[in-house]
C-alpha cells in the first residue's frame, strides 16, 4: 500500500517517520521544505504538492494547525482533491470543527474519495513512540484499510460514527485537558505564594486521586521554568474555542471551559504562544 503524508510539524513529522520505520513507502509535503529533509534521509519521497501526494497514494494522511489550514491544503489550489482519484482515501488527522471536516468529506466524496477524521490525544512524545489515541469517524471501509498504519502510530483507536463526531470527540478531550492545566497553573500559583512547597505538592498530587500523566510530567517541568514545546500553546487555546463554539451551536454552557480560554488568550496576548501550553504557567497570576 502506497502511503502519503502532508504536514510534517511537531505531531506529524514523527507520525509519518513511524509510518516508515513500519515498513511503509512514503510520499510526503510540507509546506516548509526544509522539514521534509529528515524523513527523506530516513527514505521517504518529497512531493511538491498534497495534489501530487494524493495523486500516487492509495491513503494520504494529514495533521495540520488548525482549521484553516486543512481546508487549504484539502480544497486549494493544488491541494488534495485536485490529486485524489476514485477510490483513494484521505485521513485527515488535525483538530478541527466539525463543519469542516463536514465541508472536506463532502469535497473527497465528490471527487470519488473516501474520507476519514482521525484527530488524535497525545502530544510530541505520544506521537514519537507511537502511542497516540486516535479519534476516528467517517467511512468505515478507509478506517478498516488503514488499521495497520493508524496501528504504528498510535496504542489505542476509536470509530466513533458519522464525520464529524472524531471531531467533537477531541475538542471534549482538549476542552477538559485545557481545563486541568488552567486549574493545575492556578494551585502552583496559589501554593507558591503561600510559600508552600510546591515539590512535596506534586508528590501529594501524584500519590492520590488527583494522580495522572500530564501533572506528572509536566509538573517538574513548570517548576524548573522548562517549556519546551510538545503541544504549543497557541494550539490549546484554538482547542478551546472550537470546544465554546461546539457549545454556543448545542447550547451548552461551559463555564469552566470559559475561564480557561480566557487564561490562555492572555497567555497569548503576553507573547507565549509558541511556547508548550504548560507555559499558562507564566501568566497565570496576571
Amino acid at each position: 500500500m502506497r502511503l502519503g503524508f502532508v504536514g510534517l510539524g511537531i505531531m506529524g513529522a514523527p507520525m509519518a517517520l513511524n509510518l516508515i520505520k513500519g515498513g511503509h513507502e512514503l510520499t510526503m509535503w510540507n509546506r516548509t521544505a526544509a522539514a521534509c529533509e529528515p524523513l527523506v534521509q530516513a527514505g521517504a519521497r518529497m512531493a511538491d504538492t498534497p495534489a501530487v501526494v494524493a495523486s500516487e497514494c492509495d491513503i494520504t494522511f494529514a495533521m495540520l494547525a488548525d482549521p484553516e489550514a486543512a481546508r487549504a491544503v484539502a480544497l486549494g489550489p493544488d491541494g488534495i482533491c485536485d490529486g485524489l482519484a476514485a477510490g483513494r482515501g484521505y485521513v485527515d488527522m488535525s483538530t478541527v470543527d466539525a463543519a469542516t471536516s463536514g465541508r472536506i468529506s463532502v469535497a473527497v466524496e465528490a471527487c470519488g474519495g473516501r474520507f476519514l477524521e482521525a484527530p488524535v490525544s497525545g502530544t510530541r512524545a505520544p506521537a514519537e513512540q507511537g502511542t497516540l489515541i486516535i479519534l476516528a469517524a467517517g467511512d468505515e471501509s478507509l478506517y478498516k484499510e488503514a488499521a495497520g498504519a493508524l496501528d504504528l502510530m498510535g496504542k489505542k483507536r476509536t470509530f466513533a460514527g458519522e464525520v464529524g463526531q472524531g471531531a467533537r470527540l477531541k475538542l471534549v478531550v482538549n476542552m477538559i485537558m485545557g481545563g486541568m492545566m488552567s486549574a493545575f497553573c492556578e494551585g502552583l500559583t496559589l501554593a507558591r505564594e503561600s510559600q508552600l512547597d510546591t515539590t512535596e505538592l506534586l508528590d501529594i498530587l501524584d500519590a492520590g486521586a488527583l494522580g495522572n500523566p500530564m501533572f506528572r510530567g509536566k509538573g517538574p517541568q513548570m517548576l524548573a521554568g522548562n517549556y519546551a514545546v510538545a503541544f504549543p500553546l497557541k494550539h490549546m487555546q484554538k482547542d478551546l474555542r472550537l470546544a465554546l463554539e461546539l457549545g454556543h451551536d448545542l447550547q451548552v454552557k461551559l463555564p469552566t471551559a470559559g475561564t480557561a480560554n480566557d487564561a490562555f488568550v492572555r497567555a497569548l496576548a503576553a507573547g507565549d504562544a509558541d511556547l508548550d501550553f504548560s507555559a499558562l504557567l507564566r501568566t497565570q497570576n496576571d
